[in-house]
């Protein structure tokens, strides 16, 4: 648009704040920005000479210009962002943020679960968060079932069918992660009680809760019921360690949002302390991309709108390293120069300071950025050092995963130019093995790998790195020499903690240089098997798809099983104990069929 034809129509363009959209020839959205006063400000884009590229770009691609009136530049302010985050033209702010954030849910039915979900929908449900990381609610999670008893069963726990007794108390009740509401031991009010516990934790009022569970222990402590008294007394002490590892500043500071900026080129980074009741509740750094030169001022307050919508913040007061113009009269703003909301603000830089720093190691490990010469490169590195016959363009990796030495399962990963090369990876649920014995296991799924790869035609790969120590690979060596791969291919071990490299039968490990790219390159597949696996198998866990291993025992049935995981609390603790420690619990003659049955895994 030129301005000539620019100023045909000024004149028709509103005196009040809002919004304004330009768009160019195909009608596609170029840019929103917000206004105090539509027609200056929309006017000054074609009222001077920009010296910036990109904004005379912008001009000069313009067609069409929409606006929209609203009642005060607060309401622009937020209008803006709404249509920014939903529409992303091309010449805003970018937000270079499109994860899903995972929630802790109350689901609406009849003493309500409470468990993790990434995906909010409208069913009458309280969504709880979001939150930055799926390990933080799973702590959380952990967290509060420790410390507040809610059921985790999926019964139907209607009144009518805890009335027709439908429903007996499982495990969770023995070891006092919950009441029993399915048995009608636990009444709905009581519940719900549990569930504004819950709330307040999450909210970090701590102190509110500690207050009620006093009040609970001492009326245990008047009816004499000294065994609940001490388990209460037990979780108190809980949260007061929690709440001084998570406390950062004094209370008095109260319910503030803290944030900081830096600014490298055309790329911001933000970082947003949510503090409750002087307790950090989330920290989240994000990354903006800046398009028309925007100032540090501009992208701050952006991302401040963006991620106190995102996060459902509620508090009245941000702290700032400088002074913004932020609409929302309803907050203040704080830019501290001494105490402890500049501590606080000294922490939020502290945190995008190292965000940045590893980004960037992140992405030399990743080998992001790399042109195709420099990653042949690296690879040329590594067929130097292992001394291999052919450039690894292909590397595949094996790792075993298993709980407390049980229920085992291994991962593949495979890389392909030096990048992770997804469709490619495996998962394998072994099936030859009896409990936990990382060699087999290895045995087996290098097998199958590679009996599948022959028999479908399929490229070998140039490496094979196995995750483990020299025992490891001689089990994986094992099937590599029945398959007649031996010769075909190059496999090394790699020691978990000292990241030496060994071949099959050499008594001398390998040591890259540290520093070297071809080393990590080598930890960053390593890193990617460890989590591709423990992933996989957590689901499983999750899913059910693992069977208790006393479960395998003859002569040990559910009524013994119970009591044994109410008293030690785990298969690993039960396997730790002698004989006459067992049969204290079970008996003589149980115990020694535990004892038998564990010796026999061992030989």
């Amino acid at each position: 648009m030129t301005q000539q034809e620019f100023s045909d129509i000024s004149s028709t363009l509103p005196i009040e704040p809002g919004i304004y959209k330009y768009y160019d020839s195909n009608n596609d959205l170029l840019y929103v920005g917000k206004a105090k006063n539509l027609r200056k400000r929309v006017s000054s884009y074609f009222s001077k000479t920009f010296t910036s590229y990109k904004t005379h770009e912008l001009v000069q691609r313009i067609c069409k210009i929409e606006f929209t009136i609203v009642n005060s530049e607060q309401d622009a302010f937020l209008l803006e962002n709404s249509l920014i985050k939903n529409f992303q033209p091309l010449f805003n702010i970018n937000l270079k943020d499109d994860k899903t954030y995972p929630y802790i849910v109350i689901k609406k039915e009849p003493f309500p679960r409470v468990f993790f979900t990434r995906r909010k929908i409208n069913d009458g449900s309280q969504y709880l968060g979001p939150f930055t990381s799926v390990g933080k609610v799973r702590e959380l999670l952990d967290f509060i079932k420790q410390t507040v008893p809610l059921r985790t069963c999926k019964l139907n726990l209607t009144s009518t069918n805890i009335e027709k007794k439908k429903f007996k108390v499982c495990l969770e009740y023995h070891l006092g992660n919950c009441k029993g509401p399915c048995e009608g031991l636990q009444t709905l009010s009581d519940y719900e009680d549990n569930l504004s516990r819950l709330k307040d934790i999450l909210k970090g009022n701590l102190s509110t809760v500690i207050q009620h569970l006093k009040k609970e222990m001492q009326e245990e402590v008047e009816n004499m019921a000294f065994e609940k008294a001490a388990i209460i007394q037990k979780k108190i002490e809980h949260l007061q360690i929690y709440k001084a590892s998570s406390t950062i500043v004094n209370e008095r500071t109260g319910t503030v949002d803290v944030f900081s900026i830096l600014e490298e080129g055309d790329i911001a980074y933000v970082n947003y302390l949510a503090v409750t009741n002087g307790s950090i509740i989330l920290t989240k750094t994000i990354i903006l991309q800046k398009k028309l030169d925007e100032n540090a001022a501009e992208v701050l307050a952006f991302a401040i709108a963006q991620m106190r919508e995102t996060f459902n913040s509620e508090a009245k007061e941000i702290i700032l390293p400088f002074t913004i113009d932020y609409p929302d009269v309803t907050i203040s703003i704080t830019i501290p120069k001494a105490g402890d909301k500049k501590k606080l603000l000294e922490l939020s830089k502290k945190n995008v300071n190292y965000f940045k720093a590893d980004l960037h190691k992140n992405k030399m490990l990743l080998l992001e950025d790399k042109t195709d010469m420099q990653i042949n490169t690296v690879l040329e590195q590594i067929q130097t050092y292992l001394h291999l016959s052919a450039l690894p363009v292909h590397i595949e990796c094996f790792d075993n995963s298993n709980f407390q030495g049980s229920y085992p399962v291994s991962a593949m990963v495979c890389f392909k130019n030096g990048q992770p090369s997804k469709n490619d990876y495996r998962r394998f649920n072994v099936k030859t093995v009896v409990g936990a014995n990382d060699f087999a296991t290895m045995t087996e799924v290098v097998h199958r790998r590679y009996k599948r790869v022959i028999e479908e035609g399929l490229p070998l790969p140039q490496l094979i790195i196995i995750d483990g120590g020299k025992g490891q690979l001689s089990a994986a060596m094992e099937s590599i020499n029945a398959l007649g791969l031996a010769g075909k291919l190059t496999v090394v071990g790699l020691a978990k903690n000292e990241e030496e490299l060994f071949f099959y039968g050499d008594t001398e490990s390998l040591k890259l240089p540290w520093d070297s790219d071809s080393l990590k390159l080598i930890r960053r597949i390593r890193d990617e098997v460890h989590r591709y696996g423990i992933t996989f198998h957590r689901n499983q866990r999750s899913k059910g798809s693992f069977k208790n291993e006393l479960e395998n025992i003859e002569g040990i049935g559910k009524a013994t099983i119970d009591i044994l995981l109410k008293k030690f609390k785990s298969v690993k603790n039960i396997k730790a104990k002698t004989p006459d420690e067992l049969a204290e619990v079970i008996g003589k003659s149980k115990a020694m069929l535990l004892v038998n049955y564990f010796g026999s895994l061992q030989k």
